[in-house]
């Protein structure tokens, strides 16, 4: 009984005080925060409360209980800084009954052929480019996917995600990670409401270094400090989201979003800030017809900038998109938006595509 006593007791001051037990990282695992799906991204990540696909596993799994087919199979690919970065997901989901769904779904954000110039130069102080190799930097999440839908309570479900975690920089180093995300979705007269709480019990990171002595030797030289074994952990994130959705008549909707980010690590340069909670608004809408075609447009990414002469002014990011679905089976979404990238790199063309996979069941048949 003390045993379990005692476990209970550290499970709890796991969660309750995560700093005690490792790095806490205000900026950590930061491609899972970057927006998946060239819907979501081109509404300015506005998904809280609205994903009705397999896409929810990452916006909120609690959503996932909205999807219109049985099966769902999703595909992205965006490169950042002229291909210098790949960004890539693929997720597969599967309606069990009218109230279970799971989903299953992998991120990768990576930066491949880095040359590694520890070696460039041999024994005898001599420059040779064949001893230049190459690695690749790359962070890879899996994560597992269920939600609920309560026939008690019409328009009801929750939904959690199980996140597990690889991060790698070569052979130099590289770190395990797990996570768990909780979510709750709700829909009325057309309303829906959502709130996803991310790393809800803080996710944590475990680096391990393998530095060779050439490395070391060369930290060393250029002044840079040797990195050491140690745990990161990613602290929660809540967002949460409320959207409304009209019929315009004659096939034609719209639909309208508003989420908000919010961060409790501290002040951060959001359009609503304290020195505890930070809150980073963004407004996305569609115009669609009957499901077969629509526009998107978001705006996010709200932030105070000082010009040169030292005044301040708020700046803006426009994204915009179109999604087209061929015979109620091939669903191709593109967005012309910056990948979440808080800096003034150029906008990039996004593409992704959804096949409802029970489609094809039902035509075989």
């Amino acid at each position: 009984m003390n045993r379990r006593r005692a476990i209970l007791i550290a499970f709890v001051l796991l969660i309750a005080f995560p700093s005690a037990f490792g790095q806490t990282a205000k900026y950590s695992n930061e491609f899972l925060s970057l927006g998946l799906g060239a819907r979501g991204l081109a509404m300015s990540n506005t998904m809280t409360s609205i994903a009705n696909d397999v896409t929810a596993a990452y916006w909120n799994p609690a959503c996932l209980s909205q999807m219109t087919k049985k099966h769902e199979l999703a595909l992205m690919h965006a490169e950042y800084f002229a291909g210098i970065a790949k960004y890539d997901y693929g997720g597969i989901a599967y309606q069990i009954d009218s109230t279970s769904t799971v989903a299953v779904s992998y991120i990768r954000f990576g930066v491949d052929n880095i040359m590694n110039t520890t070696e460039l130069i041999d024994n005898q102080g001599n420059i040779d480019y064949d001893r230049i190799s190459y690695f690749s930097s790359a962070d890879n999440a899996v994560l597992l996917s269920y939600a609920h839908n309560f026939r008690q309570i019409a328009g009801l479900s929750v939904g959690g995600n199980v996140k597990i975690l690889r991060r790698t920089v070569g052979d130099f180093a590289g770190s395990w990670g797990f996570g768990l995300d909780v979510g709750v979705h709700y829909v009325t007269k057309g309303w829906h409401v959502g709130a996803n709480l991310r790393d809800a019990t803080s996710t944590f990171n475990a680096w391990s270094y393998h530095l060779t002595d050439r490395v070391v030797e060369v930290f060393q030289q250029t002044g840079n400090e040797i990195p050491k074994n140690s745990l990161e952990l990613t602290l929660p994130k809540l967002l949460i989201g409320a959207a409304k959705y009209v019929e315009l008549g004659k096939g034609f909707n719209a639909t309208f979003a508003l989420d908000f980010d919010c961060t409790f690590d501290g002040k951060r340069n959001t359009l609503i800030r304290s020195n505890v909670l930070s809150m980073d608004p963004h407004f996305g809408m569609e115009f669609a017809y009957k499901r077969i075609v629509a526009i998107r447009a978001g705006i996010g990414n709200l932030q105070q900038e000082a010009d040169f002469d030292g005044k301040k002014r708020t700046t803006l990011q426009i994204n915009l998109g179109i999604g087209v679905c061929i015979k109620k089976i091939v669903t191709i979404d593109y967005a012309l938006t910056d990948i979440g990238n808080l800096s003034i790199a150029q906008y990039s063309h996004v593409f992704s595509l959804k096949v409802g996979i029970d489609s094809f069941k039902k035509r075989a048949k």
